[in-house]
């Protein structure tokens, strides 16, 4: 997909608005076109300062497309965690635990339950399969770091989410370097999720 030069990701919040607006409900970005044999996946960064903000434009966003006649499937990371921990019938026995166990020992236990290709995905998958959609936004990534990372959703996403453009809404920098290649670098401060096959959906043309 072509780049552009303006510097969107440095607009005040309502111009990035209007982008992505202008942009998700294009034909070009519906329809995959630009993207080669690359997956269909952009991520939009933001400064996890704006995290309320950018709840409310993604609300926004997800009501002006559908309005447009573009339907949006909207799926927040965290309340799909506690979804599937209640359906296993753990989030009651989590909430017991969390107060006696150390917050490795906590860790180590979501990251089973909510591991990312056994459980995560799979759950992701199945929401996909209830509706007809045209696009997809994930968020929430905050919220459920550390036990689950945003490069091993995405990683086993690939094959499962190729036929229709993802959004995912990350707080923190989306950076590409000759010398360490393409990193997700949550809250702009951890920089160790390593992800190259996605977009800077603020580097695409509309």
């Amino acid at each position: 997909m072509a780049e552009i030069r303006v510097d969107i990701a440095g607009l005040p919040i309502q111009e990035r608005f209007e982008h992505l607006l202008k942009l998700i409900g294009s034909e070009r970005f519906l329809k995959k076109q630009g993207l080669g044999n690359e997956v269909p996946f952009f991520i939009c960064p933001f400064n996890p300062r704006e995290a309320v903000d950018m709840e409310r434009i993604r609300n926004q966003l997800r009501n002006q497309l559908e309005h447009q006649g573009i339907q949006v499937l909207d799926i927040n990371l965290y309340d799909l965690a506690i979804k599937l921990l209640k359906e296993r019938d753990i989030w009651d026995r989590l909430l017991e635990m969390e107060r006696e166990i150390a917050k490795d020992q906590l860790k180590e236990l979501l990251q089973g339950v909510l591991d990312s290709e056994a459980h995560l995905v799979p759950a992701i998958a199945e929401e996909m399969g209830k509706c007809s959609f045209d696009v997809m936004f994930i968020s929430g990534i905050g919220e459920v770091f550390p036990y689950i990372r945003s490069h091993n959703v995405l990683n086993n996403l690939q094959s499962t989410a190729k036929d229709k453009p993802t959004v995912l809404f990350f707080p923190g920098e989306y950076t590409h370097s000759l010398e360490d290649g393409a990193s997700l670098d949550l809250f702009g401060r951890l920089h160790d999720d390593k992800y190259y096959r996605a977009f800077n959906i603020y580097h695409c043309e509309i």
